[in-house]
């Protein structure tokens, strides 16, 4: 395998995607309690989304990241939602988030969508990651919640 190789993410590759998103997410700084199970749920439902669109990084043969989401039609065109973006700790703030974001974008924007929309924390490093990369807060919409 070749340094820094961005292919699909395939449902071949998501075992390993699973056993890095439990790293990652389970480390500071979200200290989230994510089991083999409830990962492999997430990753399997995002895998199986119509229209979803993702990519892993491999540095060597080693699994660096992936970032995966899923495409929509609105009567604007269509958007694409971002719904993981995941790069292992120790490999943060070399450049691979942005390598796959940017291959991601490359790629929309070869398949005619028009915009980009994502959830991530408000003031952390995910926030300030997108906001580098020209993402924008949208004024028009807002996250809602209902606790149950």
């Amino acid at each position: 395998m070749l340094a820094n190789s961005i292919k699909p993410f395939t449902f071949d590759s998501i075992e390993e995607c699973i056993d890095l998103y439990i790293k990652v997410f389970n480390s500071a700084p979200w200290k989230e309690n994510w089991s083999y199970e409830v990962a492999k749920e997430r990753l399997d439902d995002l895998y199986h989304t119509p229209k979803f669109v993702g990519y892993t990084l491999c540095n060597y043969d080693k699994l660096v990241g992936f970032i995966a989401g899923n495409k929509k039609r609105t009567p604007k065109g269509i958007v694409f939602y971002i719904a993981e973006l995941c790069i292992n700790s120790e490999e943060q703030g070399q450049g691979y988030g942005s390598l796959l974001l940017e291959s991601l974008e490359k790629e929309l924007i070869n398949n005619d969508v028009t915009s980009i929309y994502l959830l991530t924390s408000k003031g952390g490093l995910a926030e300030s990651f997108y906001l580098k990369k020209n993402y924008s807060v949208n004024r028009n919409r807002i996250v809602m919640k209902k606790s149950l």
